[in-house]
């Protein structure tokens, strides 16, 4: 079982952030909501540029100790900020095994460097988005109206919204993502298949998140974590893609 610590619970200063006190306080109550002993990855949602790691990591090594955290992990980190943990980890024996970084064919801003700082350290990548926000579930057509009942036709006005029609909803990258879906079907495989599976070809890629609101596309989706691409597949992917990748890795966080 998994959760993450630094976003707010409260309106109070304590209440966000990876301070000593917050972090003991959200573990406890974490612990409460989901009725364990124990939490098997506590991640820290992101970095905390006001606290010092040496408190944050103190906290973790403590949480270790007596037993209601196994591992550590943290959650859209530079590679700068991961190898510094990743020092404190070592001195505090504190288990640092995961980073959860958003990571898709669109959105590829951890390879520059991320994911060589966490291979060096022994740090496996869990990916979160690898749909890019649904782009790639192959829903959202070139000049079509958004879907009903889709995620981005339900978050109308909010800020995920804002987001997801500023970078991705352009027709530039619409017709791309169709030519996706062709070359997929070409291969046997839906478009989250192909996606999911591009995402795991990556040899630093422990596991991907994925989003699913039915049963059936649990059971589609799981079929890609067996499937091995052909270079020559990859490499068609990346032509397609060719001018629309988020690459920055200013991006992070």
């Amino acid at each position: 079982m998994c959760t993450k610590v630094y976003q707010p619970t409260g309106i109070g200063p304590n209440d966000r952030g990876l301070s000593r006190k917050h972090i003991m306080e959200a573990c406890n109550s974490s612990l409460n909501r989901l009725q364990t002993d124990y939490i098997d990855v506590y991640y820290a949602h992101r970095f905390d540029k006001k606290v010092s790691l040496e408190e944050t990591f103190l906290a973790f090594s403590d949480l270790v100790r007596q037993g209601k955290v196994l591992y550590v992990g943290i959650s859209e980190w530079t590679a700068e900020q991961i190898t510094q943990a990743a020092v404190l980890a070592r001195e505090l024996r504190v288990p640092l095994v995961a980073s959860q970084p958003q990571y898709s064919m669109l959105w590829r801003v951890i390879e520059a460097e991320v994911i060589q700082a966490c291979e060096r350290e022994g740090i496996g990548q869990v990916v979160w988005s690898p749909l890019a926000q649904g782009i790639l579930s192959g829903k959202y057509l070139p000049n079509e109206p958004i879907p009903q009942g889709s995620r981005a036709s339900t978050s109308a006005g909010s800020p995920f919204f804002e987001r997801l029609a500023g970078q991705w909803l352009h027709t530039e990258v619409l017709e791309a993502v169709s030519r996706l879906s062709s070359l997929a079907r070409e291969a046997g495989l839906t478009l989250p298949q192909l996606a999911l599976a591009w995402v795991l070809q990556n040899p630093q890629v422990s596991a991907a998140i994925i989003g699913a609101s039915r049963p059936e596309q649990v059971k589609e989706n799981v079929k890609a974590a067996g499937i091995r691409l052909e270079p020559e597949l990859m490499s068609e992917t990346d032509k397609i893609l060719e001018g629309l990748v988020e690459r920055d890795p200013k991006k992070t966080g």
